[in-house]
């Protein structure tokens, strides 16, 4: 995986305390050094309480704050962890109608020596990538480049695994005259009639029918500080209440964490992350998916390609199920 090094780190609101007990380290460290005081003691108190309070940290985030982590610039994209968790990997471009979107990647790979498909959405690393690549936001070309790279999964028998990481779908004036609604639909459809496992994780940010157009699968897998949502908080702040700066309620109402869609029975696992978020440990996270990959993958094998379109069918038609009460 290619992780930058070396590099300032990018603080989130919430992590300041930690931020100041690790620079109080420092210092102490460096004023031992210069006079050569042994507080080697100290110092290891000190770091024990600096672990203790990053777990406090990371194991009470708000949904507001799991958005942050979402969100964080260098949490690692689709393209890291297809690098980092392939054999082989060959991406393919263009959706056979004069588009190649980039803010939605794909292509064939090899997991464990298997052959499969990968896509998924495409964040940049700064500025100037993320304006290129749209911020991840997909245009009707990028789901029918993912639907044609689906068909091919399904043709020759490949597994699909898909990687969800945007704030929605491309609003712009030329994505509805190119059809994005139409796009994302038809995914929708056919995603239900392909013949191969399909394994969906949200690996960031999955916002509203962006990450449905890539979402249909057997299993839903999110990483612990990623989020699922029909509209951002900022979104949905703006139509209940005419105020985006309400964003942090509409996160707590929308039950758009892991543990939240987990209790929904939406999602059917999660996994875990490094003690930090996932950019604080980006080869162990990938790790992490690769493993959970090839689990699920281990157990929808067994079932024939009418059990998987069955299996997917009912899996959606239970979300949102509920019983009135007489009372």
């Amino acid at each position: 995986m290619n992780t930058p090094v070396n590099r300032k780190p990018i603080l989130l609101d919430f992590e300041k305390p930690l931020a100041e007990l690790e620079e109080r380290i420092s210092q102490i460290q460096e004023l031992a050094d210069e006079n050569d005081v042994d507080v080697s003691e100290q110092i290891h108190q000190l770091e024990a309480r600096a672990v203790q309070l990053r777990q406090e940290i990371f194991h009470s985030l708000s949904p507001s704050q799991r958005i942050q982590v979402a969100r964080h610039p260098r949490r690692p994209s689709t393209m890291d962890y297809i690098q980092a968790i392939s054999d082989e990997w060959l991406e393919l471009h263009g959706d056979r109608r004069g588009f190649d979107d980039p803010a939605l990647i794909g292509g064939v790979a090899r997991l464990n020596g298997r052959p499969v498909v990968m896509l998924g959405h495409q964040k940049g690393r700064d500025t100037k990538d993320n304006v290129a690549r749209n911020f991840g936001m997909a245009s009707p070309g990028g789901y029918r480049k993912a639907m044609r790279l689906m068909e091919h999964a399904h043709q020759f028998r490949m597994p699909i695994l898909t990687f969800i990481d945007t704030p929605g779908a491309w609003a712009g004036v030329d994505a509805e005259k190119f059809g994005q609604g139409e796009a994302i639909a038809y995914n929708l459809r056919a995603m239900f009639s392909l013949d191969v496992p399909i394994i969906a994780t949200v690996i960031g940010e999955g916002g509203s029918g962006g990450a449905l157009g890539i979402g249909v699968g057997d299993r839903l897998l999110m990483f612990e500080h990623s989020v699922y949502t029909v509209a951002s908080p900022e979104a949905c702040a703006s139509i209940l209440w005419k105020d985006a700066g309400k964003a942090s309620q509409a996160a707590e109402a929308l039950k758009i964490t892991a543990m939240d869609l987990k209790k929904l029975e939406i999602l059917d696992e999660i996994l875990p992350e490094p003690v930090g978020g996932a950019h604080a440990d980006p080869v162990k996270t990938a790790t992490i998916l690769k493993e959970g990959l090839l689990r699920n993958l281990s157990d929808l094998d067994p079932l024939t390609p009418q059990e998987l379109r069955r299996h997917r069918y009912e899996k959606f038609r239970r979300i949102g199920v509920f019983v009135e009460s007489d009372v």
